[in-house]
């Protein structure tokens, strides 16, 4: 199977990158520069109209949206553990973590450093000072739940939507309160970081930060 991911460093890519190492996915990487805005290219959009990364081509057909290709590469490798099946009693909780971290999370982070989209660039302060506390609202309801049912969102064994939740935390690190301020979050942080496709992810993404 032919297989191309069209990445940022550390952008939202990076979750469906660190999956393709730690599932073994033969693949190969072509950067996107987006701050020469190459993913608003006509070129780009031919393969993801709505001109963010990640796009994952797979034998000639694009595929875009993070968290839809985590999901997808995990239910492909069935072996590797990492999304729980139809039949498991955890899988409806899977499925509602991994929705929950697309849908509430990851939208507030696109708001807090794209601020004139939603509210335009006059609102900026104003629109990050409502974002951070809901972020930090999200981050206690995730903690609270690990102190309860960890060390993973899912128990004893970690998930695709911790690969998920740990990228997201790590776009938190440079907000007035990051994700590690919470113990249970730092805490995952540090098992999700100690994987060794982790170490692999930020070699090929030439990252360091966070590390």
């Amino acid at each position: 199977m032919d297989t191309t991911l069209y990445y940022a460093p550390g952008a939202a890519s990076l979750l469906v990158h660190w999956l393709l190492i730690e599932l073994d996915v033969p693949h190969r990487l072509q950067l996107v520069d987006t701050a020469a805005k190459a993913q608003k290219s006509p070129e780009y959009l031919a393969l993801n109209p709505n001109g963010v990364v990640p796009t994952l081509v797979i034998d000639g057909r694009p595929q875009y949206e993070a968290a839809a290709l985590a999901l997808m590469l995990a239910e492909r490798h069935p072996d590797d553990r990492l999304a729980p099946l139809p039949d498991d009693t955890r899988r409806a909780d899977y499925l509602q973590w991994m929705f929950n971290l697309a849908n509430m999370v990851q939208p507030l982070f696109r708001q807090w450093w794209y601020p004139g989209e939603p509210a335009g660039e006059a609102n900026a302060d104003v629109l990050r000072a409502h974002c951070a506390p809901r972020i930090e609202a999200e981050w206690q309801r995730i903690d609270d739940h690990l102190a309860a049912h960890g060390p993973y969102l899912l128990g004893d064994e970690p998930s695709v939507a911790d690969f998920y939740l740990t990228m997201l935390m790590r776009w938190s690190r440079n907000m007035p309160k990051p994700a590690t301020e919470w113990p249970q979050l730092a805490a995952l942080a540090q098992r999700m970081k100690a994987r060794p496709s982790f170490k692999l992810l930020y070699e090929r993404e030439g990252l360091s930060e966070w590390a």
